[in-house]
């Protein structure tokens, strides 16, 4: 029997902590819960989490901040907020981070354990026996989420890896925008379509300074990795 994965929860309102402390556990999970961002986030060195699940109004440290903290030490367990804003600029903020998703209070348990099994689920390109790919000057590993050129390598998220090597193995080749979603979030919705929007930008600067490399937008299609033709 495979071990359950472990959830570090954050949820500063007594009753909803408990609530989906039971209720996740329930669907096989461990969970730890914690009230505030400070004693979750020293908790979170001392444990091995697979998910954290994060409450975004919280006195003392908000999830914003906490998440933040996370990342400077983590770029790879996924995060996603909880929060009973709507705000898009709040989600922009939160993807900015490196959140993986965003649920809206109030939700259902069901929504929100699907969401959860989408997250700790890699995309479908990880599951390939080859973890290093190549194009151009680049080389991409997918062990260490690192991209390597001739002279310096570039940590990157989960999120960004999966995506870059999805694109890398199809180069010079129209994706469509719901075929990249489903591939690694197994969702095409208007949310999640904006979350790869940022992780599009975010790779775009990684590229920024090189001109043989284009991640092209083909309105209203999908995008283009173009790479020069070896």
């Amino acid at each position: 029997m495979s071990a359950k994965k472990h959830i570090l929860l954050v949820e500063d309102d007594e009753s909803m902590g408990f609530l989906l402390k039971d209720s996740l556990e329930s669907y096989n999970y461990r969970v730890t819960h914690y009230p505030d961002g400070k004693s979750a986030l020293n908790e979170f060195f001392k444990q091995s989490f697979d998910l954290c699940l994060l409450d975004v109004m919280m006195p003392n440290m908000d999830g914003f901040t906490l998440a933040s903290e996370i990342r400077k030490h983590d770029l790879d367990t996924p995060i996603i907020f909880l929060t009973a804003k709507a705000m898009r600029e709040d989600r922009i903020r939160g993807l900015k981070i490196g959140a993986d998703d965003y649920v809206t209070k109030p939700f259902s348990i069901e929504e929100l354990t699907l969401r959860i099994k989408a997250v700790l689920k890699r995309g479908k390109i990880l599951q390939s026996t080859n973890k290093l790919i190549s194009f151009s000057i680049y080389t991409l590993d997918l062990v260490n989420l690192i991209l390597n050129t001739e002279n310096q390598q570039i940590q990157l998220t989960q999120k960004e890896a999966d995506i870059l090597a999805l694109f890398a193995s199809n180069k010079n080749t129209l994706l469509k925008r719901e075929y990249i979603l489903k591939s690694i979030w197994e969702d095409d919705s208007y949310f999640i379509g904006r979350s790869l929007d940022v992780f599009i930008s975010k790779l775009r600067k990684h590229f920024k300074t090189d001109a043989n490399i284009n991640i092209t937008n083909i309105h209203g299609a999908g995008y283009k990795f173009e790479v020069p033709e070896e």
